[in-house]
């Protein structure tokens, strides 16, 4: 029997949806039906297919982004601008699978010609996240689909509702209902996903631990593609620069925007000594000023809560842990609604920490590290095992050119935030961040795999070396 799933609003406890586990082998073997179908179709059959997805998105706009509000907790703005994200992936991805997907002649031997072209690898099972619940798993299903792959698609057990409306509106467009596939359920249903032996590939975007288990799990199985994005413990530097006002703006909008709930979002401040005061000093009054809550207030706020109590407790915890063992507060984490998982934003200095711990704290918590000079900045700034995002604010350009030489991660900024990163590039990162496979742009990049032929209307050959003389003597008259 199938178990109950529910989802509650964060801002304020009420029970939002409610639906039903679903079946793995289900769902995965409607999909495999239908490939070889939805592979053969024309290209252009489903890029119009994607369009009328476009157009049910924008009908749907104001009820998809207030969805998005109430079950992540996000401002409305910032769930709005999710669903922006969500309209302009199929332009996107379209020139994205025309550009690294497209079909090559080349002139061979012989009269022949050399083709390049590109097959789907079948089924693929997407896992998404709750803190883009529309938007990231979006980042794949559309690459997928336009590849001529089928879909399972398993929400984060804690946005099914967004995760199931999605779907629905892949539906309204008129992309068949067994081209994708959505599978509501926990931890379990998506570990029974990704090990199927009918799914060709898995694309996932959540924490390390998981995505590592996964990368793991299918150690022995080169066969399926995996497509890891991990998160990151991203972070700041800021230098020599005039405009501290700017820099203080720029490392709020890092470490805070989404209630720290991005996988770009900034970790780690790390700062030149003689300049720590002053920017923190700027820090903080922005950080002051802050409003924390629901996601439809007025005036609208900056920071909604995070995803759930369970999330809150654990920020919370790392809070106290930092400050217990070393850490210097700058700004405490404060939970300002009793019961639910509003967290105001909290800046620690863990300079003189023996140890940092080196992971992914998804929340509005900003750790600042003094350094005394530029190497230090870098050397510090790579102290870590992942290697998503990382940014200078301010510097000379030819210090800019040696943090860009040296550092590790995906997206390297210069005065620009950690987040916000476009969905015309690719997004991806090194270490435990990401395996190789950035998403976004070159997401079309682990939906189709190349196929070469060599190729000539009729047959032709001969062999001119290595074979024995004929013998004429045995042949008759």
């Amino acid at each position: 029997m199938s178990a109950a799933l529910i989802s509650f609003e964060p801002a304020t406890g009420a029970q939002l949806w409610q639906g039903k586990t679903g079946d793995v082998a289900t769902e995965v073997a409607r999909a495999r039906a239908i490939w070889p179908k939805w592979a053969s179709q024309p290209i252009a059959y489903r890029i119009e297919a994607l369009r009328r997805f476009v157009n049910v998105v924008r009908a749907n706009e104001d009820a998809l982004a207030d969805l998005i509000a109430r079950e992540t907790g996000k401002p409305l703005w910032d769930a709005r601008g999710e669903v922006a994200s969500v309209i302009g992936k199929v332009d996107i991805s379209v020139a994205a699978y025309s550009e690294r997907t497209g079909q090559k002649r080349l002139d061979a031997a012989m009269g022949a010609r050399q083709s390049l072209r590109h097959k789907p690898h079948g089924v693929m099972a997407v896992l998404g996240p709750y803190n883009f619940p529309a938007h990231l798993p979006n980042g794949h299903i559309v690459p997928a689909l336009l590849a001529g792959n089928a879909v399972v698609f398993k929400p984060s057990e804690k946005t099914p509702a967004v995760g199931e409306m999605l779907v629905r509106l892949y539906h309204e467009a008129g992309v068949p209902t067994d081209a994708v596939r959505l599978l509501l359920g926990g931890v379990e249903e998506g570990k029974a996903l990704a090990a199927h032996p009918d799914v060709n590939g898995i694309l996932f975007t959540g924490s390390a631990q998981a995505g590592i288990a996964i990368n793991r799990q299918f150690a022995a199985q080169p066969g399926k593609i995996l497509a890891l994005e991990m998160g990151g413990n991203n972070p700041i530097v800021v230098w020599n620069t005039p405009e501290i006002g700017a820099a203080a703006a720029i490392v709020i909008q890092s470490a805070f925007m989404t209630s720290g709930q991005r996988c770009t979002a900034a970790s780690r401040l790390i700062v030149r000594d003689s300049l720590a005061d002053t920017l923190l000093t700027e820090v903080k009054k922005i950080a002051d000023r802050l409003i924390v809550d629901h996601p439809h207030a007025t005036p609208a706020p900056y920071m909604g809560p995070v995803i759930d109590n369970e999330t809150a407790d654990g920020l919370t915890e790392s809070f106290l842990y930092l400050m217990s063992n070393g850490g210097r507060p700058i700004k405490h984490m404060v939970r300002p609604v009793k019961g639910r998982p509003f967290l105001t934003p909290a800046i620690i200095d863990v300079t003189a920490m023996q140890e940092r711990p080196d992971v992914e704290l998804f929340g509005p918590l900003l750790q600042v590290v003094r350094v005394p000079d530029f190497e230090s900045a870098i050397a510090e700034a790579n102290n870590s095992r992942y290697g998503l995002s990382a940014s200078l604010i301010g510097g000379s350009p030819e210090q800019y050119s040696q943090f860009w030489s040296n550092i590790r991660a995906g997206i390297v900024n210069w005065n620009r935030p950690t987040n916000g990163a476009s969905s015309s590039a690719p997004f991806g990162g090194v270490g435990i961040s990401g395996n190789h496979r950035p998403s976004a742009y070159y997401a079309a990049d682990y939906c189709a795999y190349p196929v070469v032929s060599a190729e000539i209307e009729q047959p032709r050959a001969s062999i001119g070396v290595g074979l024995k003389d004929i013998d004429t003597s045995a042949m008759g008259d």
